[in-house]
């Protein structure tokens, strides 16, 4: 059976993101456009468009389409702003942060994840985004961004995070223990301090933890 991608694509626009109120134009655009069917597994490529978390190997699955949408709302990136993506997986968030910004660093931990990313998003022309293979929980930079999406969830909102945002930018995070979870937006103040840092709940959800970022073990009597 042959798949009208392009009409999946547009259904699922309409029929599961929009309905979620996710209403921005530049949003259901680049959702609209990108090819989200050369993001996944070969053997997934039939439900590109469902509304499933498609497992992407090593513990790691792409977001809903739902989820990604909310979540770049939240986020919305500007074109002149630079992202980090933390957390590339198979690259189709970035490339909807890539759609919507100048400029992305995305930090993928697992080789093959980051090499796969990196060719897909180099197939598909889209130069404004960067893979790095990192641990980002042993990677560090003096560079600061305009925005962080996370697309794994933490315990614990990390502050190391926090000081990788220039004063007045913003992150998107899942945090908490399953299964309640709640995504949020940090925004960073406009001063120095990462202290100074508002949280803004968004909604709730459950994502895989990311590594180096689940809950400490509890041991009981």
């Amino acid at each position: 059976m042959t798949i009208d991608y392009a009409q999946a694509r547009a259904a699922m626009v309409e029929q599961q993101v929009r309905p979620w109120w996710v209403l921005d134009p530049r949003v259901l655009g680049a959702l609209g456009q990108l090819p989200r069917e050369e993001f996944v597994p070969e053997a997934y490529r039939a439900v590109a468009y469902a509304d499933l978390e498609i497992p992407l190997g090593h513990g790691q699955h792409m977001l809903k389409p739902v989820v990604a949408g909310r979540a770049l709302q939240a986020l919305l990136p500007q074109d002149g702003e630079d992202v980090l993506e933390i957390g590339t997986g198979s690259g189709y968030v970035s490339a909807c942060l890539g759609a919507l910004s100048r400029d992305v660093l995305s930090i993928e931990r697992v080789p093959e994840l980051a090499d796969a990313a990196q060719h897909r998003l180099r197939t598909l022309g889209i130069s404004n985004v960067a893979v790095q293979q990192a641990d980002v929980f042993n990677w560090d930079t003096e560079r600061r961004f305009d925005a962080i999406f996370v697309t794994a969830a933490a315990d614990q909102v990390p502050v190391r995070f926090t000081r990788w945002l220039r004063p007045g930018g913003r992150m998107f995070i899942v945090h908490g223990r399953a299964p309640v979870m709640e995504a949020v937006l940090v925004h960073r103040g406009e001063g120095d301090s990462v202290n100074a840092s508002r949280v803004e709940s968004l909604f709730d959800t459950e994502l895989d933890y990311m590594a180096g970022a689940e809950p400490a073990a509890e041991f009981h009597l």
